[in-house]
């Protein structure tokens, strides 16, 4: 009998295909980010920026089970979503720099990535003003039978919100099929979670008669694979899912936040538990890559995040004259 390992097909459930792709996409938005954080500090990049640094499991695992004909309705800090559902890096790049190749023509910025033709509905910069805008394109689907789900993603700080409440109470009314993706990255801003619920997130949505699961956060299998049973459910016809995914952002709320609210040492431990290492090293252990192909990884990515800055760079600012376009106003003379 032969003693020699035999490489498996599978890495839990995730085929070599699927597990180069994560593995692509997540060294893709934390280099993206990185170089983000760069270009605002040379000032390219302008008001706001909240980086998804350490978060990227989530959009990867969620984001990926997705099909063409879904839609995906975010938060602002969407840099990674945007990247995880194909969008082009050279015009995301181009729209943090507020020029006219961007995804939203240069006029949304950080915080209102925007592209119809992948599904990819914003970028939202209140916060949960967008869990309402997800039940009423998920009543659309039922409506008008196009069977489509839509992901909606926002972030722990969401729940304290009426919204919140509201949406979760219309879409279970409704048998809508939204997947409410809570990620949950300990702080509101500056806030700990501890501080600001009296409760468990998954104990509200369970409230409302949602089927709801919690799921490692920085495990992009167990996300992938939490959001295939989301999107199965969602399909059947069965209504809303919700997701607590438990996460943890490396970096501030956003790069005006000075951190004063926790210590270095907290986000080293986290650090640990980091979720592209922790998919290397299950690659490497199954045989599926080695530190030669890891690197060429890394590379391509630095090449497509250095071509990314340079369309940006040579992108043109939108025209002075070009001020007024796209607003809707009522005509005064009636």
């Amino acid at each position: 009998m032969s003693t020699e390992t035999q490489t498996p097909t599978t890495l839990r459930g995730l085929t070599r295909e699927q597990a180069d792709h994560f593995l692509h996409q997540m060294v893709l938005i934390r280099r993206f980010e990185e170089k983000s954080g760069e270009m605002y500090t040379k000032g390219k990049i302008r008001g706001f920026l909240h980086l998804y640094t350490g978060q990227e499991a989530c959009a990867v695992g969620a984001v990926n089970v997705l099909e063409e004909r879904d839609k995906v309705i975010t938060h602002y800090r969407d840099h990674g979503h945007a990247l995880a559902r194909g969008l082009d890096p050279n015009r995301i790049m181009a729209e943090l720099y507020g020029r006219v190749d961007g995804v939203s023509g240069g006029r949304g910025g950080s915080m209102h990535l925007y592209d119809v033709e992948k599904g990819f509905l914003g970028g939202y910069a209140i916060v949960t003003a967008h869990l309402p805008l997800a039940v009423g394109l998920g009543l659309a689907s039922n409506l008008q039978n196009e069977d489509f789900v839509t992901l909606c993603i926002f972030g722990d700080g969401s729940v304290g919100e009426g919204e919140f409440h509201e949406a979760l109470n219309l879409a279970a009314l409704w048998d809508t099929p939204v997947i409410f993706f809570c990620e949950n990255n300990l702080y509101g801003m500056g806030v700990p979670f501890q501080q600001s619920l009296s409760t468990e997130i998954s104990t509200l949505a369970e409230a409302y008669g949602i089927t709801t699961e919690n799921v490692d956060g920085m495990d992009v299998v167990d996300v992938y694979h939490a959001a295939k049973r989301a999107v199965e459910h969602c399909r059947a016809g069965s209504g809303p899912y919700f997701i607590e995914a438990l996460t943890y952002r490396y970096r501030g709320h956003s790069m005006a936040d000075p951190e004063l609210y926790r210590l270095k040492e907290e986000v080293d431990e986290h650090r640990k538990r980091d979720a592209i290492q922790r998919l290397r090293s299950e690659m490497v252990e199954a045989g599926w890559l080695d530190d030669a192909g890891y690197q060429a990884v890394v590379d391509r990515v630095e090449r497509e995040v250095d071509e990314a800055v340079a369309f940006a760079d040579a992108s043109p600012e939108p025209a002075l004259e070009s001020l007024f376009d796209n607003i809707l106003a009522e005509d005064a003379r009636g």
